[in-house]
């Protein structure tokens, strides 16, 4: 049980308490991000890159409704909060081509890394675009197809090149 009463506790733990943890590494093709968002399911989670390849990963955990007759007599777990990162990405990345799965409370986003000949190339013909490209989120449910009234930012990826 933490010694914080629970207003203080949620201003050192943004994130309703939760110590969120994550790794980042490089391997020859891919930067690959692995989050610990325990609780949470993939809908829950937005993923978006912003301007000059800014990673923003964001995910919220809605306040759980109380009954009138219940009595707590411990209460540690998270109940409600909100979690966010952001990255610069390098610029040898592939943003649209990245991939994000969510499987036991586990969120993997992997990013590509360019070749790197087209990596001399492109950076030679940069072109700044204003589009958007949106990825599902696969995980946990079996992969099941895009929803096509998926609601705005939740269990997708984001991309808006700037």
């Amino acid at each position: 049980m933490s010694l914080l009463p629970v207003g203080i506790s949620s201003l050192v733990h943004p994130y309703g308490g939760i110590d969120t943890q994550m790794d980042w590494k490089e391997t020859p093709h891919a930067h690959v991000f692995e989050i610990d968002l325990p609780g949470l399911a993939k809908e829950d989670v937005t993923l978006q890159v912003h301007g000059d390849r800014i990673l923003h990963i964001s995910a919220e955990r809605k306040e759980e409704p109380e009954d009138k007759g219940d009595k707590w007599h411990c209460r540690e777990r998270p109940h409600g909060g909100s979690f966010t990162r952001q990255f610069r990405l390098p610029d040898d990345v592939k943003v649209d081509e990245i991939r994000a799965s969510m499987r036991d409370g586990v969120l993997t986003v992997t990013v590509p890394i360019k070749d790197d000949e087209l990596t001399k190339k492109k950076n030679s013909k940069h072109k700044k675009t204003t589009s958007s490209v949106s990825v599902e989120i696969s995980g946990d449910d079996g992969d099941a197809p895009a929803r096509s009234h998926a609601p705005k930012g939740l269990g997708r990826f984001i991309c808006c090149k700037a």
